[in-house]
C-alpha cells in the first residue's frame, strides 16, 4: 500500500504558518510528500527545501492572482499538486499548511486504508477537526466551525479540489463516497501573534474578494482582535509534537471565559440540540458517508 501525502504552500514564514510542522505530521504515514511551492516574496521554498526528508518531492508553481472568486486559487494549486501525485499511489493524505495531524492517530488511520485499499465503494475518508483559536488552550465550539472533512481520498483521476479547497469532488461535480476515522486534524489557522493574524486577513481576504470589500471588511489595524469570538471551550487533550516548538515559543496573551458565550438564542438553542443528540441542523456535507 503506497501513501502520497500532499500540500501547498506560499508565503509561509511573512504570515506565520506552520507549514513545516503540517509536512512533519504528514512524512510518517506516507511513503511520498508531494509539495506544491507556490512562488512567494519570503523564503518559503528554501524553508521546504530545509526539510531532511528524501520522501519529499517539491513542484514549484506561480499562483494566478486573477482568480480572487470564492477562494478558487486555492483549488486550481491543490489540483497541481494532485496531479503531481506518482499514478502508483493508493491513498492521498491532503493537509493544508496551517493543519496538523497527532502522531496518536497514525496507526489508526493506516490501519483503516489498510483495511479498505481493495474495496472502490471507499472513495475517501472524512477526519475530525479542532480548531484552535487564539492560543494553544481553546478550541471553537460554535457552528461556524466545521466537524469534519475529507482529508484522504483515493488516487482518481476523475477527482478535483472543489471550490476553495476546503474539499474534493468528482469532474462531474458528483461527491465522494466516504468513511470517517475517528480521527483529528489539528487546525491552528487562527492560532499566531495578533500581528501576524491581521496580515494574514488582508492576505487571505484577497483571494477571495476585490481590494475594494477588503478595504471595506478587514480592519486597518495593526493587530487583530481575538475578544471578538462568541464561543470557545478550553482544549484538554494533547498537541502533536511536531508543534511543541511552537506552543514553547508563544509570545502573546489571550485568554478567554468559556462560560461566557456572545449567542443568539437560536445559536444557543441549535448547539443545545447537538450537544443532547450528536445532530448539527443545517450542517453543510462535501460528501456522502458510507455508514
Amino acid at each position: 500500500m503506497k501513501i502520497t501525502g500532499f500540500t501547498i504552500v506560499r508565503n509561509v514564514l511573512q504570515y506565520d504558518y506552520p507549514a513545516m510542522e503540517s509536512i512533519l505530521s504528514l512524512l510518517p504515514l506516507c511513503d511520498e510528500v508531494v509539495v506544491a511551492v507556490g512562488k512567494s516574496s519570503d523564503e518559503t521554498l528554501a524553508l521546504i527545501q530545509s526539510i531532511d526528508s528524501k520522501k519529499i518531492r517539491i513542484i514549484e508553481t506561480v499562483w494566478d492572482e486573477s482568480l480572487r472568486a470564492g477562494g478558487r486559487v486555492l483549488a486550481v494549486e491543490t489540483d497541481k499538486a494532485y496531479q503531481a501525485i506518482s499514478e502508483d499511489t493508493d491513498w492521498c493524505i491532503y493537509l493544508q499548511a496551517d493543519e496538523i495531524l497527532h502522531e496518536g492517530d497514525y496507526e489508526k488511520i493506516r490501519k483503516e486504508l489498510l483495511k479498505y485499499k481493495a474495496d472502490s465503494e471507499v472513495e475517501g475518508f472524512i477526519l475530525k477537526y479542532r480548531h484552535f483559536y487564539g492560543s494553544y488552550d481553546y478550541i471553537g465550539d460554535a457552528r461556524l466551525w466545521y466537524r469534519n472533512e475529507i482529508r484522504i481520498l483515493r488516487k482518481l483521476d476523475t477527482v478535483h479540489s472543489y471550490r476553495d479547497a476546503q474539499g474534493f469532488r468528482k469532474a462531474d461535480g458528483s461527491k465522494l463516497r466516504v468513511k470517517k476515522i475517528e480521527a483529528f486534524v489539528h487546525h491552528y489557522g487562527w492560532v499566531k501573534h495578533p500581528k501576524y493574524q491581521q496580515l494574514k486577513q488582508k492576505n487571505f481576504n484577497k483571494l477571495w474578494h476585490d481590494d475594494n470589500w477588503v478595504a471595506e471588511n478587514v480592519a486597518d489595524v495593526a493587530e487583530f482582535d481575538y475578544s471578538q469570538i462568541d464561543s470557545l471551550k478550553k482544549f484538554d487533550g494533547t498537541h502533536p509534537k511536531v508543534m511543541q516548538n511552537r506552543i514553547d515559543a508563544m509570545n502573546w496573551k489571550f485568554s478567554f471565559d468559556p462560560t461566557q458565550k456572545k449567542l443568539s438564542f437560536k445559536n444557543k438553542l441549535l448547539m443545545a440540540i447537538e450537544k443532547w443528540t450528536g445532530w448539527r441542523i443545517g450542517e453543510y456535507r462535501n460528501y456522502h458517508l458510507i455508514k
